[in-house]
């Protein structure tokens, strides 16, 4: 089976052509302001439509308002929001059905009381994100460069596909996939040469190291 690749945090055209080229079935425009791989919504669009046919394009929002999200889906194709702030699941449910796409809600995962969360917002969300819990003094979300410990999650199911987010390197994906089954992967920091600068050579070495990976039975 191939692993479905997700690389986050697009911002010049030449980061969607490479995670083209290195076979991404998702692509996504990170619009939290804060983060080093923030876009406008004038320039999502614009990379949004470079997108090859067949590639998902997704929204990565933080905590956003009906009034942002209305601008982000109005103006930019898209085919998926990912939810990655402190969005309850009653906020999913009500994203999901204002907007009709499909959702995806990031989970912070540190220790196993952190895993019924998973279960709960397996029941509104479309897909989940099982990503590292960010250190409280981290100023993001996500995209820190993190891994938690695999094995928290190794052999579980949710109601919903899910995808293994948080510290993803080409070193390591492969090792991530063994150890937990997950079939589907999400990157950001790990192909990037420095804060928001995607590396084309790490983005090719990322999906490399993930061909033929064998999934545990």
């Amino acid at each position: 089976m191939d692993i479905a690749i997700k690389f986050c945090g697009l911002r010049r055209p030449e980061d969607v052509a490479a995670a083209a080229g290195a076979g991404a079935r998702y692509v996504a425009f990170n619009f939290f302001a804060r983060s080093p791989r923030a876009v406008t919504v004038a320039e999502a669009r614009e990379l949004a439509l470079e997108v090859p046919p067949g590639i998902a394009k997704v929204a990565l929002v933080v905590d956003a308002e009906n009034d942002f999200l209305d601008r982000i889906v109005d103006q930019v194709p898209l085919d998926m929001l990912q939810l990655h702030g402190a969005e309850t699941p009653a906020r999913v449910a009500e994203i999901k059905a204002r907007y009709g796409l499909p959702v995806m809600k990031a989970v912070g995962i540190a220790t196993e009381a952190d895993l019924p969360k998973l279960e709960a917002y397996g029941r509104v969300a479309d897909q989940l994100l099982v990503d590292t819990k960010p250190p409280d003094d981290a100023g993001l979300p996500g995209g820190n460069g993190l891994a938690f410990d695999w094995r928290l999650i190794a052999g579980r199911r949710w109601p919903v596909p899910w995808m293994l987010a948080g510290g993803l390197t080409p070193q390591n994906a492969a090792l991530a996939v063994e150890m937990t089954g997950a079939t589907q992967v999400d990157v950001s920091s790990g192909v990037e040469s420095a804060p928001g600068v995607k590396d084309a050579a790490k983005i090719a070495a990322f999906a490399e190291a993930l061909r033929g990976v064998a999934l545990p039975r």
